[in-house]
């Protein structure tokens, strides 16, 4: 894997010193940038976020990182709102109904749009360890057997599209992990998530 040049994109809306910290056990020091030199001369870069879709997006566009996010060549992994943001539009500001508001534009890069999710009986925020299904083929995943579990806490998710590498399930399945390209997301936290957690950014180190 080498010295790798990884640069944790500074969004302004994510608790960065654990996402560091998180690539810090595993020997590598990544820088926290939101300059366009930096995320153009990363090996690896992560899109970290919390709260909401339209205040991320502010942010996004404030700091004239979207063209830059779109540009990216190499391999950029989205962790919780950095995942959603990665999404064609999000919900997030509409009514139950569908009736007031407007979707929220995001990044576009991978299929689907995030919704609030549909849990029945069960509470929202989503929030806690739960397990993901996958089929143990993707790189991202390896070591990582299906039925692992994960650290989330949303109440919006991505919904299941052909860009799907994981599903979770609270209430309807959803999208745990997306893989479009170069473009990666992981709705739970794997800073939070333990040992497989943990193998997940091992994974995403040597891809």
């Amino acid at each position: 894997m080498g010295k790798q040049n990884l640069v944790i994109i500074d969004t302004g809306c994510a608790n960065l010193a654990s996402v560091r910290m998180a690539f810090e056990r595993l020997g590598v020091q990544p820088r926290v940038s939101c300059k366009a030199a930096d995320i153009e001369q990363a090996d690896k870069l992560i899109l970290p976020g919390v709260g909401t879709a339209i205040a991320a997006m502010k942010n996004l566009n404030q700091r004239e990182l979207v063209p830059l996010i779109r540009a990216a060549k190499q391999p950029l992994l989205g962790f919780c709102l950095g995942m959603q943001m990665l999404a064609q539009a999000s919900e997030e500001n509409m009514s139950a109904d569908g009736s007031e508001g407007a979707l929220i534009d995001c990044l576009g890069i991978v299929p689907g749009r995030i919704r609030l999710m549909e849990v029945g009986n069960l509470r929202l925020p989503h929030m806690g360890w739960n397990q993901i299904e996958h089929d143990e083929t993707h790189p991202l995943l390896k070591g990582i057997p299906s039925g692992s579990y994960f650290y989330f806490v949303h109440s919006y998710a991505l919904e299941v599209t052909d860009a799907t590498l994981a599903t979770c399930d609270y209430g309807l399945p959803f999208t745990a992990i997306v893989g479009r390209d170069n473009f990666f997301g992981a709705q739970f936290h794997p800073e939070r998530s333990g040992p497989a957690g943990a193998r997940l950014l091992q994974n995403f180190l040597e891809l």
